[in-house]
């Protein structure tokens, strides 16, 4: 009896030589709807699925491999006696192969068309094809990945089987796929934030050299079903990107996001801004952020919000950076940036579009929304109010603080993050940390409210004039009065934005 190979692909790419090798090793082939007519077109000998089951395709297509026979076939231990005998008396041929690749429901899931077009793409037959042949990877051989494809060439020309090891490897390949594919759908139908199980739909998209240190392995992994700034980028020139560059562009192009309607340029190190400001235009932007800390920036990441031209990328080959990110840039930015061959160009064009932040423990995840939150609730708790100039300033650094590790406190001056106090274990630290990076600062934002007055002081004794932070701790009249004695302004915005 020959050996049968059941075909049923959407992409079609190399099916053609592949299903040729099959016959060649005496496989009969049997396949459905389109790839049976692309093959039958072809000059490959085919059976229609249909002249099997003695059933013709119907539901437009929706069924046509749901069928006893066919599963009788995959499924059928052929070391059990009973399995052989019953299959035998009902006239069921056995499948030794099973090749399928599933409607693109991952692409079209993200496409501009209805919903009801969308569900059209879920696929049925083909997962329980191949969860079935995966179930029964000891006797039957079963493709999901195209680029396997010459591995079991390989195999059967060198051996007339393919190997335990590689059959074992394609079944665990057909449920990492159809994990992915079922946490896609479940998402897309459920929609909801905090679904009963956590399921996540993620592709490989490279093999990184190493982690956050040479010894950890690493890889980069992007959504299947959302679109989002890291996934779609481009990389203009240098180096390949590491697990720490990703992170630090994905903060660093998030800090620049913050401002709409302003020119803004930040400098980032190690995952926290070293430098933000905003301006008439790029180059007195990035000149501005360069000047809040120009020894930090050093082989860190510069983003901005609007294209590179010429003067800019020429004030940027002269310090040594790691990665320039931007919406676009001149073509003369391009020729004047080639010049550091591996200085990593990247063009980013989506806004930051995550609606769930998660975070990894020991044998669990944590899932919450994204701080996103617009600060529309502002309340003067002093007897001075902030001047217009002191209250943009204020909101400037609420968002720059947000992006800041906590305890975060930045100074602001002239639209200029200044002084940036982050990761400390108290507040006043973090405090004393920004104000002595920046001078003499006008206002101070906090990322959480006071627990003592002790900023307020360190505040008055550096030139402080204002100060927003969220409010809400029981001792906020006290930071209230001691802002009146010092004669500073003082705005509560009711939003914490602790960043750990």
């Amino acid at each position: 009896m020959k050996k049968r190979a059941l075909i049923s692909v959407f992409y079609k790419e190399n099916i053609l030589e592949f299903s040729k090798f099959l016959m060649e090793h005496d496989y009969e082939i049997l396949s459905t709807g389109g790839t049976y007519r692309y093959l039958q077109e072809n000059g490959v000998p085919v059976i229609e699925v249909s002249e099997v089951t003695k059933m013709q395709e119907m539901l437009d297509g929706r069924v046509k491999t749901l069928h006893p026979v066919i599963h009788g076939g995959i499924l059928a231990v052929r070391g059990n006696e009973e399995h052989m005998s019953c299959i035998e008396k009902l006239g069921i041929h056995t499948i030794d192969m099973v090749v399928v690749n599933l409607y693109p429901f991952f692409e079209k899931v993200q496409s501009d068309i209805s919903f009801e077009e969308k569900i059209e793409f879920i696929d049925i037959g083909g997962p329980t094809m191949l969860r079935s042949a995966a179930k029964s990877f000891q006797d039957v051989v079963v493709i999901s990945d195209p680029s396997d494809y010459e591995v079991v060439k390989e195999d059967i020309s060198i051996s007339g089987e393919v190997s335990y090891e590689h059959r074992k490897r394609f079944a665990g390949k057909v449920f990492n796929l159809t994990s992915a594919y079922d946490a896609a759908i479940s998402n897309f139908l459920l929609e909801e934030d905090f679904p009963r199980y956590f399921s996540t739909s993620y592709e490989k998209k490279m093999d990184l050299r190493y982690g956050e240190n040479p010894h950890q392995k690493a890889a980069y992994y992007v959504s299947t079903t959302e679109n989002g700034a890291m996934k779609d980028f481009i990389q203009h020139q240098g180096k390949e990107l590491s697990f720490n560059n990703l992170r630090d562009m994905d903060v660093a192009w998030k800090v620049v996001q913050e401002f709409d309607e302003e020119i803004a340029c930040c400098g980032l190190k190690h995952s926290t801004p070293c430098g933000v400001a905003i301006a008439e235009t790029v180059e007195d932007a990035f000149e501005k952020a360069y000047s809040c800390d120009p020894t930090s920036i050093f082989g860190g990441i510069v983003s901005f919000n609007r294209e590179v031209n010429a003067k800019t990328a020429e004030e940027l080959t002269k310090i040594f950076l790691e990665i320039i990110i931007a919406p676009s840039y001149t073509k003369e930015a391009l020729e004047v940036l080639a010049k550091k061959k591996n200085l990593r160009v990247i063009e980013c064009h989506q806004k930051p579009t995550d609606k769930m932040n998660l975070v990894k423990v020991d044998g669990g995840l944590l899932v919450q929304e994204e701080d996103r939150v617009n600060l529309d609730n502002l309340q003067v708790v002093t007897k001075k109010a902030p001047t217009e100039e002191e209250k943009k300033d204020l909101l400037f650094g609420m968002k720059v603080v947000k992006h800041v590790k906590s305890n975060a406190i930045v100074v602001v001056k002239n639209q200029m993050a200044l002084g940036i106090g982050t990761g400390e274990v108290n507040r006043i630290w973090a405090t004393q940390q920004a104000i002595e990076r920046a001078g003499k600062g006008v206002v101070l934002a906090s990322d959480a409210f006071f627990p003592f007055r002790d900023v307020v002081d360190c505040c008055a004794e550096n030139h402080i004039q204002a100060i927003i932070q969220p409010g809400g701790s029981m001792r906020d009249q006290e930071s209230i009065d001691a802002c009146d004695e010092h004669g500073i302004s003082m705005i509560f915005t009711g939003i914490r934005h602790f960043k750990h």
